[in-house]
């Protein structure tokens, strides 16, 4: 709740989860308000006390989230700004003029921008269609793989219009068996699905912080593996290595940390990994109730397309819907105005997903579903949206 009840409007009932989780964990605020209070020394940067106490707790911070996500070594798991960062920093930081890369249709503009970027610049982008409900077909992407040489395959692991999970680890398979390399969008997985990056078989995989993950803006997460060498995409000081040398640490993570760390925000990931880790599988069961309950009730609404996985299939609590006559624009803002209800309409950033969909022109009306959500948050949005557009 907001404090919209006390200048007389309904209190909120928070249905954008998709795009940023609200509120967090009070483990979250804590490790965020700890990092502005006890640890104001540079991580990397003194052999001070204070100094040398922030390096240790932004050291347990990147173990938390690597327990979380399966990562045995956390030196390969770069603290990045965003999401956004991190899949501009795997694609421009591996692709070169000259290489052929196949992309899922699902993508987000985190994915279709910076490859519509290095197609300008002479790499090869071949599209590979998702059909109705935005599951992009494996025999689809190994089709394209197979018809030229490939140096990488990049899918989203999970739809932010409509909750579809791609089969990322079967997408690695061929990609591998095929001499490319497998690059994953995790958004909108991270957090909401058990993820173990090195068991999907991913290359690289980009993690937001601050939506599943429940962790603050402004931070993210990116898996590079081992055995991939990725050139880097901002230079500058680091923590680690000579200051002397004009080119940047060879060591992970300092090689692709430049600058000073967000303390705050990668401690607030830390916590946040950390409470996922205890609650996680509890938060995703709760999720994945309210979420059958959301997609049935709409399901009953006259005039309301679902988008997305049909009923029984695993998806992410992320739910759209396109009404017959009504702009979702309107149904969004009447939602808000008359019932304090916070969703999103629009193309959510996503064209190549909506073109999928067949929503490119109309877009969508998305709910996400996420931490804190009740069933009588669920229940009043039913009763809203039918009178909305009854």
């Amino acid at each position: 709740m907001t404090s919209a009840a006390a200048n007389g409007l309904p209190p909120t009932v928070y249905l954008d989860h998709a795009a940023t989780s609200w509120p967090k964990p009070d483990a979250v605020v804590a490790a965020v308000h700890d990092a502005l209070t006890r640890f104001g020394g540079n991580p990397g940067r003194g052999a001070y006390r204070m100094a040398m106490d922030t390096s240790r707790a932004l050291f347990e911070a990147r173990e938390s989230c690597a327990r979380l996500l399966g990562v045995t070594d956390s030196e390969n798991l770069i603290f990045t700004p965003s999401c956004t960062f991190g899949c501009n920093l795997m694609l421009k930081g591996v692709l070169r003029p000259g290489d052929r890369v196949v992309a899922g249709g699902m993508e987000h503009n985190a994915v279709a921008r910076p490859l519509s970027k290095l197609a300008v610049a002479g790499v090869e982008l071949v599209v590979v269609p998702a059909d109705a409900t935005g599951y992009v077909d494996p025999d689809d992407i190994e089709r394209a793989v197979r018809a030229a040489p490939t140096r990488a395959v990049v899918c989203m692991h999970a739809s932010n219009v409509c909750g579809t999970i791609q089969p990322v680890g079967d997408m690695a398979d061929i990609a591998h068996e095929n001499g490319a390399i497998m690059l994953v969008d995790g958004a909108q997985a991270a957090g909401h699905l058990e993820v173990d990056i090195p068991a999907l078989g991913a290359d690289a995989y980009a993690v937001s912080g601050h939506k599943g993950m429940l962790g603050p803006q402004g931070i993210g997460l990116l898996y590079l593996s081992p055995d991939l060498d990725v050139d880097t995409l901002v230079e500058g000081g680091t923590g680690g290595g000579s200051s002397a040398i004009a080119a940047m640490p060879a060591e992970r993570p300092d090689r692709y940390e430049a600058g000073t760390h967000n303390v705050p925000g990668a401690l607030g990931l830390g916590a946040a990994a950390a409470y996922l880790l205890a609650k996680g599988q509890e938060i995703r069961a709760e999720e994945m109730r309210l979420v059958r309950l959301l997609r049935d009730g709409l399901e009953a609404i006259r005039d309301v397309h679902v988008l997305g996985p049909g009923s029984g299939v695993e998806r992410t609590p992320v739910v759209s819907f396109v009404h017959e006559s009504i702009e979702g624009d309107r149904i969004a803002f009447e939602l808000d105005r008359r019932y304090g209800i916070a969703c999103r309409s629009g193309l959510h950033c996503a064209p190549w997903a909506h073109d999928s969909l067949g929503t490119l022109v109309s877009g969508a009306v998305r709910f996400g579903v996420g931490f804190g959500n009740t069933h009588d948050d669920i229940s009043l949005l039913l009763e809203g949206l039918a009178e909305v557009v009854g």
